[in-house]
């Protein structure tokens, strides 16, 4: 049998391992089953388990089991995080091509999966890839040449949920499940592929699942029934939400008590002189039923490990790839993710943007939930997908072991500071994968596999951001950060981690020795950026 390209990467990549340990995980287990979940455009508050009132059953009860991440953080953008996690590499150097999605993985980077899949797990991936072009769903950079058995799913960042158009199969095009099709949902689509995937497995290796859900990305579609689950639900509008999730989230201790509640943002109106507000209420309304969905999706696939008896050796992980998205989807913005016609059958024609009073929800529509949502998705934090400040990059992190975490774990909290660069070291560690550290394009991450068993970590010295609107530096407590090429902020996280109180005038000498540290970062990963 020919050897297909992504076995010829995985091969080509085993140069890149000292050692692959086999008998058992670096916390004393057996190698467990691994199953990722990553959201899309989601703010920090949004799950039920991090304060939100949006219902999550599944995510809840993974959480009650599980171990709760209060500091993990991610990139500030879909693809730069998405990258990070499958190299534990920065973005510009996981993404050498100008940062782009578009030009692919660094050839020379092993990948998670090629590492697992080396090591002797079957490796699936169903859901949003956004790492290589999408004019070519076969190309070398796509999810099944670069270490995955099996993918279904999209590359674009964005996808119509009733009519994905780049959906594939291992680079065949999948177009026929939804093209005239009414009852087709992308959520379920990738569940049901994913599932298909677990039956379909060598029961004698064990597995990497990938699922990457497009939700709670726009556009606005969910299915009637999920959005009339939440008619009402917001009439008292986002300043309310935010005051309420704000408490909750004190109440749970997933923010500190000291932490103040961010003022509205500047392009948010008080609710009661905001305009449309029933038009306003069935944004939220849509964006509720679209997450309330991905949780039940969850549940599907955490319910199959019951029925097939492997819960305990399965390390299951739910993460966002960044703060939850203010764009305001414009009338005439258009892309090879939307169309001119609904695909249903009734060539209904679409309306895109932003227009108060026609309603979301349905596929002849495409919206967005725009700044006043965002602003209440990320609370109690600053600012949005796209920027450094703690709204952009502040994450939910879920992991949950039974076999392998400690018991006195289960249910709490971990204040831990981690990054989505750690995540890949981490899932090595736990599978026994040792790798060189004199492999072409070392990692920049390191493990906090330990943290399960209730262990102390090394703290990172620094971690960098630098991506679109913002850039940033974390060295312990504190933070400088910027947005827009704006001058730099200094906060002190720990007093002040809703970045309300500058300290750059009070403390410039702080502020020249991070500022230092990260125009060495920028010289060293051949960023353009422009530092003040």
């Amino acid at each position: 049998m020919k050897e297909s390209r992504a076995m010829k990467l995985i091969r080509l990549c085993l140069y890149v391992l000292v050692t692959i340990t086999c008998a058992g995980s670096a916390l004393g287990a057996s190698r467990p089953n691994i199953i990722l979940f990553i959201s899309d455009d989601m703010g920090y508050s949004d799950l039920g388990c991090y304060g939100g009132e949006i219902e999550t059953p599944a995510l809840d009860a993974i959480a009650a089991g599980g171990l709760r991440f209060t500091n993990y953080y991610v990139n500030n953008m879909c693809w730069p995080t998405r990258a990070s996690l499958m190299t534990s590499l920065y973005p510009k150097t996981a993404l050498p091509y100008k940062g782009s999605a578009n030009g692919g993985l660094h050839p020379s980077a092993a990948t998670l999966p090629q590492a697992l899949a080396a090591a002797g797990y079957c490796t699936f991936m169903s859901g949003k890839w956004h790492l290589s072009d999408a004019g070519k769903p076969d190309g070398p950079n796509a999810p099944h040449h670069r270490g995955f058995d099996q993918f279904y799913g999209t590359i674009h960042g964005a996808s119509d949920f009733f009519a994905p158009a780049d959906l594939q199969l291992n680079g065949k095009s999948m177009r026929h499940q939804w093209d005239g099709k009414e009852d087709y949902y992308y959520t379920d689509a990738i569940t049901d592929q994913a599932l298909d995937f677990l039956e379909q497995r060598d029961q004698e290796k064990p597995f990497f699942l990938y699922v990457a859900y497009t939700s709670a990305h726009w556009p606005l579609h969910a299915t009637p029934e999920d959005i009339a689950h939440y008619q009402g639900r917001y009439e008292l509008g986002w300043d309310a939400l935010r005051r309420q999730r704000h408490a909750r989230m004190k109440e749970l201790g997933v923010v500190d008590s000291r932490w103040e509640l961010s003022p509205r943002h500047p392009q948010v109106p008080a609710w009661e002189d905001a305009e449309n507000n029933l038009w306003q209420q069935r944004r939220m309304e849509v964006y509720a039923a679209q997450v309330t969905c991905m949780d039940r999706n969850i549940g599907r696939i955490t319910d199959y490990l019951g029925d097939a008896g492997i819960t305990d050796d399965t390390l299951v992980i739910y993460q966002h790839d960044n703060g939850g998205c203010h764009v305001e989807y414009g009338k005439m913005r258009t892309g090879s993710w939307s169309r001119d016609f609904t695909t249903d059958g009734k060539k209904t024609p679409i309306k895109p943007g932003n227009v108060p009073g026609l309603m979301p929800g349905s596929q002849a529509t495409f919206q967005s939930y725009g700044y006043g949502w965002a602003n209440a998705s990320n609370t109690p934090f600053r600012l949005f997908k796209q920027y450094d400040h703690e709204g952009g990059t502040h994450s939910p992190l879920i992991i949950s072991w039974p076999a392998g975490m400690a018991k006195k774990r289960k249910g709490k909290l971990a204040g831990e500071v981690c990054h989505v660069i750690d995540m890949m070291p981490t899932l090595l560690d736990i599978a026994g994968v040792n790798f060189s550290e004199q492999q072409p394009v070392p990692f920049e991450g390191r493990s906090f596999a330990p943290v399960l068993q209730g262990k102390r970590i090394p703290e990172h010295t620094e971690i960098f951001w630098g991506h679109n609107h913002g850039k940033a530096v974390l060295q312990g407590d504190w933070k400088i950060v910027s947005a827009d090429r704006a001058p730099w902020e200094l906060y002190h996280l720990s007093e002040d981690g809703t970045e309300l109180h500058d300290l750059a005038s009070e403390m410039p000498e702080k502020l020249n020795e991070l500022k230092k540290l990260h125009a060495a970062w920028v010289k060293r990963t051949n960023l353009n950026l422009e530092a003040k």
